[in-house]
């Protein structure tokens, strides 16, 4: 096992008499797992369906009003075109906490990969960035 540089816990700026600073609380539009990143997936997606499924209802239901009968799937479509530029303008937040917590996993493993790569060369900086 290869001796790391660092005092306590790992960390590179743990010397005797100095401690890192206090780690900090992720932001919300930053996930710090795959699991925040999947709920945030599912709540988008959810939202979006919903969205469509809301839209299609009133499609229907306006076409009861004046008297026109809408089949159910051409409501689908219609809401479903309908609901790809308003989702867009609707649910922004919550589509930037996806494309952040995608931009972060893809660093992380593009960070692992390159770690792993240069551990595999045997280059000497790789053993002293490892935690």
């Amino acid at each position: 096992m290869a001796a790391f540089a660092g005092g306590p816990r790992g960390h590179p700026d743990c010397r005797p008499g100095r401690w890192p600073a206090p780690l900090s609380w992720p932001s919300v539009s930053e996930p710090t797992s795959g699991r925040g990143l999947a709920r945030d997936v599912v709540l988008y997606t959810a939202a979006r369906l919903a969205l469509v499924a809301a839209l299609a209802a009133l499609i229907v239901g306006v076409g009861r009003l004046v008297s026109v009968q809408v089949p159910l799937l051409v409501a689908l479509l219609f809401a479903l075109i309908i609901a790809l530029p308003l989702a867009m303008v609707l649910f922004k937040g919550l589509r930037a906490r996806v494309s952040g917590g995608i931009a972060t996993v893809d660093e992380r493993r593009r960070a692992d990969r390159d770690q792993l790569r240069a551990r595999l060369r045997g280059d000497a900086q790789a053993d002293r960035d490892e935690p």
